[in-house]
């Protein structure tokens, strides 16, 4: 069940990036620059990507494919860990993207990663 909340979770935060990529740039303090090749990155890597992510789990209900989806939340907590370290952002709400990224990488790894 938890596995599933996950996955859901992440359609819905992916669906966000994929179809409406300013709110998702609003969200995330990113600022628009000269070229809108900033909310094609957002639809590609924060939507299109875990949408697909997610419906593979979602429609497979396959462990390989919640692991995966662990391995990916794992890189983005890794990514937060280090730039809430050198790049200093919002430490509130860095840690809570944090959170929202490490937990569920823990959750799923844990429990669908092959031959533990």
């Amino acid at each position: 069940m938890i596995d599933i909340l996950i996955a859901l979770l992440t359609l819905a935060f992916g669906a966000i990036g994929f179809v409406a990529p300013r709110y998702a740039a609003k969200a995330l303090d990113l600022a628009p620059t000269q070229s809108t090749m900033g909310l094609s990155e957002l639809r590609a890597s924060a939507g299109g990507l875990f949408v697909a992510m997610a419906l593979t789990c979602l429609i497979s209900g396959a462990g390989f494919a919640y692991a995966m989806l662990g391995v990916a939340y794992a890189g983005a907590a890794t990514g937060r860990g280090i730039s809430m370290i050198l790049d200093k952002p919002p430490q509130p709400k860095a840690a809570v993207w944090f959170l929202l990224e490490a937990l569920p990488a823990a959750w799923l790894i844990l429990n669908h990663w092959p031959d533990r």
